[in-house]
């Protein structure tokens, strides 16, 4: 097993030195100033958009990247400069990389032939591995014979069999289809909890990092954003981008100015009559005419049928059977809910409203910071 840490780790394609960073040059960094650490045989997901620095994070890991500063280490050992076969890692990528000529079981045997394993132990170590993986039936097939599934089965059993400390998985799931993607998540998260392997994944679905991983690293443009378990990345945003990019449908976010009345603090939105109440959490932290962001997750505005909270026309319904949709127009935004009640509504239909305060958000207008009330 093992632990992996980073410590103010750079990334710059063209090896520039670190004296020059500065900050125009910082633009021109894959990665910046990125640290954290894995604790040994947890399963760590690193998450965010294309372009930020996610999988040039994992093949400096890997030791494909050559780092431009900073430290790796794997348990007490400082890897920066040991060749990838010496850091007792398993990596499958995105792209299965199979040898089309080789049966499934030459493919899982072919890294440990390479290392003069006596054939009985190459057969006892796939043997062990390969109903683990469910690719038990598949020995005996080529890989232009397996599916798309089959064949990242086989991808992450020969990545494993070599019974490595640390697990890499590159966007392992982005080449299925949505079926495919649910039952591999879950092959993947039962072989994790087997091999209790330290394992990483690198993917760009915030829905597979939320249920495969014990702690989520959120990166933009080569920054960490936050890192935290899937409820406190999810509940606690350090800010806009991770409030925005976590959860499904997404976080609502709506510029709004806060107006103080008689009656208190209210949100207020440009070009929309809608009026909400700032939660008294928030008293202490904002201040009449103050612009903010206000964020509230879909599930968390509530339908209440009472005349008495904030009325709203409806523009959007969407009818998922399970759940339905509803869109609120509010200025140039739309403001989204979801319920489970069985409702239907017509656009133009007037709708009452209520937050659930306690699960409200406020971001500061400028840098997107959370900004904090009062428990």
């Amino acid at each position: 097993m093992a632990q992996i840490r980073l410590q103010g780790v750079y990334k710059r394609y063209d090896n520039a030195e670190k004296k020059l960073f500065g900050k125009k040059k910082l633009n021109d960094f894959a990665v910046k100033d990125l640290s954290f650490e894995c604790a040994d045989k947890s399963f760590i997901g690193i998450l965010g958009p294309s372009g930020c620095g996610k999988s040039t994070t994992l093949r400096m890991i890997a030791g494909l990247e050559q780092i431009t500063d900073g430290s790796m280490f794997i348990d007490d050992v400082r890897i920066n400069n040991l060749l990838p076969k010496d850091r007792n890692i398993g990596l499958a990528f995105e792209d299965y990389a199979l040898y089309p000529p080789l049966s499934v079981y030459d493919n899982l045997a072919f890294n440990l032939r390479a290392k003069k394993m006596p054939e009985a132990e190459v057969k006892k170590a796939i043997d062990k591995v390969a109903p683990l993986i469910k690719v038990d039936e598949l020995l005996n097939m080529k890989p232009s014979a397996l599916s798309g599934g089959q064949k990242q089965r086989v991808n992450i059993a020969r990545a494993i069999i070599r019974q490595p400390g640390l697990l890499l998985l590159d966007e392992p799931l982005s080449h299925l289809d949505g079926k495919m993607r649910q039952t591999l998540r879950q092959e993947i998260k039962r072989m994790h909890r087997e091999i209790e392997c330290t394992t990483i994944i690198v993917t760009h679905d915030q829905i597979e990092a939320m249920s495969l991983a014990d702690v989520i690293i959120i990166m933009k443009d080569g920054v960490l954003q936050q890192m935290g378990t899937p409820l406190e990345v999810y509940d606690s945003p350090a800010n806009e981008f991770v409030a925005g990019f976590i959860g499904e449908p997404p976080m609502n976010l709506l510029p709004s100015i806060i107006a103080k009345t008689q009656d208190g603090f209210f949100f207020t939105f440009a070009g929309s009559d809608l009026r909400v109440k700032v939660p008294e959490r928030y008293n202490g932290a904002v201040s009449d005419g103050m612009k903010l962001t206000l964020g509230v997750r879909p599930v968390d505005v509530l339908l209440t049928g009472k005349q008495s909270s904030t009325p709203a026309p409806v523009s959007i319904y969407e009818n998922f059977g399970d759940e339905r949709r509803v869109g609120i127009r509010v200025g140039e935004y739309h403001l989204n809910l979801t319920t489970a009640a069985d409702v239907f509504f017509h656009r133009g239909d007037i709708v009452y409203l209520e937050f659930n305060s306690q699960k409200t958000h406020l971001f500061n207008a400028e840098t997107g910071a959370a900004i904090k009330g009062t428990q």
